[in-house]
């Protein structure tokens, strides 16, 4: 072999090395893809649908109400998977579901995401420091906060979903879209 073939391949294979390491380095502490396995989030997440997770974003900032998030779910529930959910209530807030709504500190929130109204009823609760209150966007069909019998302690928390990158027609960011209904006379 000629030593222009040696150092091409050697260049080649530094190359791909490279590339792989970086590569790892990104999906391990900066951004990793993750596939939606349920419908606890529909309407805003398909079954099937793909997700970028930004997984250093809580390092410098506190989680939002509105927020989808990817966790490691509270040791009650017994699974290896990781669960995706929406940010509902946070430390020191009190939540309750009923009449169809959900409240937070009294307050009604406007979800025009939801396909259809809470058909339960739960708290009030008031979530503790350090932890938050998830609820699926398919708040009826969900496995979230209000059946735990426990708390998501923000330390369990693996990043923020900010967009759907595939399949192409649902390419789009996640905004939080969270916010409350005026004048409700509660």
């Amino acid at each position: 072999m000629s030593k222009e073939v040696k150092d091409f391949i050697k260049e080649v294979v530094s190359t791909v090395v490279i590339a792989f390491v970086l590569a790892m380095i990104l999906r391990t502490f900066v951004v990793e893809g993750r596939i939606i396995p349920s419908g606890s989030m529909l309407p805003t997440l398909q079954l099937q649908d793909r997700v970028m997770v930004n997984k250093f974003i809580y390092r410098f900032k506190e989680p939002q109400r509105g927020e989808i998030v990817v966790f490691e779910p509270p040791d009650v529930i017994q699974t290896d998977d990781d669960y995706i959910k929406r940010i509902i209530g946070l430390p020191g807030e009190t939540v309750e579901m009923k009449e169809g709504n959900v409240y937070v500190d009294g307050k009604v929130l406007d979800e025009s995401y939801l396909l259809e109204a809470v058909n339960y009823e739960f708290g009030p609760v008031t979530v503790p420091e350090d932890s938050l209150l998830v609820l699926g966007d398919n708040r009826n069909s969900s496995f979230d906060s209000h059946l735990w019998n426990a708390w998501l302690t923000q330390d369990r928390i693996k990043g923020k979903a900010f967009m759907i990158y595939w399949p192409v027609n649902h390419i789009t960011l996640l905004d939080r879209e969270v916010s409350f209904i005026e004048n409700t006379g509660n």
